[in-house]
């Protein structure tokens, strides 16, 4: 984001916020319509590995049931009706396809601890999963760090893949209301109000995995000092800071990519 749609951002405040839909099914078809191209925006980045990967988003009537991408589908591919509708019980009560395991550990109990979430983004992206292996934050080096700035953690117990309930219990509990947890040894996991925001974060953390990988190679970057990083943050990292930074990603996404509203 320049710093004058920063500003525009700033300074318009809740009249540019997206306004949920009265009607349940509209505002529902909404989200798994935000779902099925952030999936494909994480194909478009290259952030899939094999079956690994997971975007999933609440349902606005049922709140303890939410939308997620089935296990063995290309993110690349993915379209308004593969999605698959599940119970905090693991039960699918919509759709065809497999469930996710560890997405349904993960995913679960961000949306059973964490009320406020709405969606949540997870895959084993390449920067992302090389710095989680270094077990430390991101440091406030560039502008859009310090979206993250003060405002994710680390979670440093690596037990494998993740399929014990107790460790996503334990995985929502390091998050508190932070935006983004660094899974150790296994990478990044983003969080928002909107599908829009926990996509963009995503992408924006990876990136600055990247830059700050790039900046320790080539020698000794520079931090951002600690009042400037807060005031840089309170300016790119908003909710609403968030969700307008992938607009741009969606409206191109569905225009190149049509079928995926399907």
């Amino acid at each position: 984001m320049t710093d004058t749609a920063a500003e525009l951002v700033m300074n318009r405040g809740s009249e540019m916020l997206p306004v949920a839909d009265d009607d349940p099914a509209a505002e529902r078809l909404k989200r798994k319509q935000r779902l099925a191209a952030s999936l494909r925006i994480f194909g478009r980045f290259g952030f899939d590995e094999g079956v690994a990967g997971h975007i999933t988003v609440r349902d606005p009537e049922q709140h303890d049931h939410f939308w997620v991408n089935p296990m063995g589908r290309s993110f690349k591919q993915m379209r308004v009706s593969d999605l698959l509708k599940v119970d905090h019980e693991g039960n699918v009560v919509e759709g065809e396809g497999l469930l996710n395991g560890a997405a349904f550990t993960i995913h679960s109990r961000i949306h059973m601890h964490h009320p406020e979430i709405t969606a949540a983004a997870h895959s084993h992206s390449l920067y992302g999963k090389a710095w989680s292996s270094l077990g430390r934050k991101l440091d406030p080096l560039t502008q859009d760090a310090c979206a993250f700035y003060e405002d994710h953690v680390v979670f440093e117990d690596y037990t494998g893949v993740v399929l014990e309930m107790s460790e996503g219990d334990r995985i929502a509990q390091a998050l508190g209301d932070n935006k983004a947890v660094i899974l150790q040894n296994h990478g990044l996991l983003t969080v928002g109000e909107s599908v829009d925001e926990a996509c963009w974060w995503f992408v924006t953390m990876e990136r600055s995995c990247q830059a700050q990988l790039l900046a320790e190679a080539a020698g000794t970057p520079r931090s951002i000092p600690h009042k400037m990083a807060l005031h840089t943050g309170s300016q790119v990292g908003s909710s609403l800071a968030g969700w307008f930074s992938f607009q741009p990603l969606y409206d191109v996404i569905v225009a190149e990519q049509p079928e995926l509203l399907d």
